[in-house]
């Protein structure tokens, strides 16, 4: 399930998994641009779907391509648009995430859901530096207020120096399922999964859901060491562009979310 948003190809014709089966179909040669024009338009069924010159997009698995919210309708008419002379769903995140939405997790809710879940044993907030102490400092000033609304909300998290696992306590992850369950739609567990793995952080995700946070406050927070040794040794150029293709990622997971606000 760590591979729901993965463009890894897994070569496995005879894969059990419908999230993976899901991203198999992205994973063929890139198709020639066959269209004029990309529009979101009303559903025959409620909703709005994407229309090539007229006709319904459908996913790998011959669903419609289509969402409950016209601005995410429209977003995702917009990757389709942009396409050029082929169609890479590489550079279409909004669509491989709906279509990973409609053809797997549709199929896998609670694996999807327990998968998330199980990032709330090992969070990226819990676990701090002991030295130096400006980088502790740092941590505490940023990620403490995340950690006091999840304890407000029944999941208070145990911290830990260093890498060394930490059991949490049973209630705590309880609260944290009880939190989780109020963003279960197919569109929303696929965008939360994309966010916690992306940043590592199940509070993070599940902060940016509820509203506590922007995504660029989200994002900022689950890079707090990255950017204090990029400020203390330079930046490299290939960890900065694979940040830069993650947070591509990221906004896209924070679109969708957005979009399934009430």
């Amino acid at each position: 399930m760590r591979d729901i948003l993965s463009d890894r190809d897994l070569g496995d014709d005879k894969m059990s998994d419908p999230v993976q089966q899901a991203q198999v179909g992205l994973r063929k040669k890139l198709p020639k641009r066959f269209y004029t024009q990309a529009a979101a338009v009303p559903g025959a069924e409620g909703g709005f779907v994407v229309a090539l010159d007229g006709k319904s997009v459908r996913t790998p698995s011959r669903h419609e391509l289509g969402v409950p919210d016209q601005t995410l309708a429209e977003a995702i008419a917009a990757e389709w648009a942009a396409q050029a002379e082929t169609i890479d769903p590489a550079t279409m995140p909004l669509t491989r995430m709906v279509n990973t939405a409609l053809d797997g997790v549709s199929m896998a809710r609670e694996a999807v859901f327990e998968e998330i879940l199980s990032y709330g044993g090992s969070d990226l907030l819990c676990y701090r530096a002991g030295t130096p102490e400006a980088l502790a400092t740092r941590e505490a000033e940023i990620w403490d207020p995340y950690l006091d609304w999840a304890a407000n909300q029944g999941a208070r998290l145990v911290l830990a120096e260093g890498i060394v696992h930490v059991e949490q306590p049973a209630e705590a992850i309880r609260a944290l399922a009880v939190l989780l369950r109020r963003h279960s739609s197919d569109l929303q567990m696929t965008a939360l999964h994309a966010v916690t793995s992306l940043t590592g952080s199940l509070l993070l995700a599940l902060a940016l859901a509820e509203g506590q946070a922007t995504p660029s406050e989200i994002w900022d927070a689950a890079h707090v060491d990255e950017d204090f040794n990029v400020a203390h040794w330079g930046e490299d150029h290939e960890a900065a562009a694979r940040r830069a293709k993650r947070k591509v990622e990221f906004e896209a997971a924070a679109l969708v979310l957005d979009s399934c606000k009430p």
